[in-house]
């Protein structure tokens, strides 16, 4: 080889390489410091063995609800569809737990606090009081709600100061807080348990009762059905709503309330309100 070719050779060479590191450092190009990064989806750690057994012994989480209540359990009007927070937080729950979900349907509240009670259901979302903390415990309250009236179109009635007199008839969820705080706290008006939100409903429109009593959630769902009615203004008081649990599940405790922190703060709980369509929340 001519020493013209050898350098025609080593040239062509050279050439190649510089080519080569450039196409290299092309496709190596890192990401501007303004573009996003792809999401990376949430992990968490598997639930340990003694604590899916605390809280699903028999190895499905069984989840109470009760008809009429978006914080428990109603009917998507529009598509036919259960929603309710109590199924919502139920299904993620078992999702993380890696358990199977099973709902249980009661036709009031007072039936799914004794089954809770009794250990037949493992998980209901509800008011947490006092005294249902005696007999279950809870996680932080989630969502606070409204606690108001519901009365007909022809009713007189304007506020909630004018409900306590003489000759008014307050129906109330039978075994509910309610019936409880009401109980005590009327000096004339008249407290009268139903046993179940359609039998309420069903008083109210026969004028057996003059109000309906409990939260706004469920009265604004009774509302829609019941042409005339309307939720008054104002409130008497405020529910907590939160995690329920049987008592004797300690090893898992922490888990329900770690999971209860995370469901608030990484958006799913917003989302299972939105889906239930709850309305009468707290915005004090």
């Amino acid at each position: 080889m001519t020493s013209m070719h050898r350098f025609n050779f080593a040239w062509r060479c050279l050439t190649l390489a510089s080519l080569s590191v450039l196409l290299s450092a092309c496709l190596n190009v890192p990401h501007s410091n303004n573009a996003p990064e792809p999401a990376k989806p949430v992990t968490y750690a598997a639930a340990p063995a003694e604590v899916r057994q605390a809280l699903a012994p028999t190895g499905t989480l069984r989840v109470g609800v009760y008809p009429g209540s978006p914080t428990s359990w109603v009917k998507d009007p529009k598509t036919g569809e259960s929603v309710g927070i109590a199924l919502d937080l139920g299904k993620a729950l078992a999702k993380r737990l890696n358990v199977p979900v099973q709902v249980v349907e009661f036709d009031r509240v007072a039936q799914v606090l004794d089954a809770l009670k009794d250990g037949k259901v493992d998980l209901t979302f509800t008011n947490a009081t006092a005294v249902r903390a005696k007999d279950m415990d809870f996680t932080p309250a989630m969502v606070r709600l409204e606690l108001g009236y519901l009365v007909v179109g022809t009713s007189p009635l304007k506020s909630v100061s004018e409900i306590d007199q003489a000759g008014i008839r307050v129906g109330v969820s039978q075994g509910s807080s309610s019936q409880g705080v009401l109980t005590q706290t009327f000096k004339q008006a008249q407290v009268v348990p139903a046993d179940s939100l359609a039998k309420a409903q069903a008083m109210l429109n026969a004028k057996q009762i003059d109000a309906f009593a409990t939260n706004k959630g469920i009265l604004f769902e009774m509302s829609d059905t019941l042409p005339g009615s309307r939720v008054m203004g104002g409130r008497w008081g405020l529910e907590n709503l939160a995690i329920a649990v049987p008592k004797g599940r300690d090893v898992g405790r922490a888990f329900v309330q770690n999971f209860a922190k995370d469901m608030a703060q990484n958006g799913d709980l917003d989302k299972a309100i939105q889906r239930s369509g709850l309305r009468g929340t707290a915005r004090d």
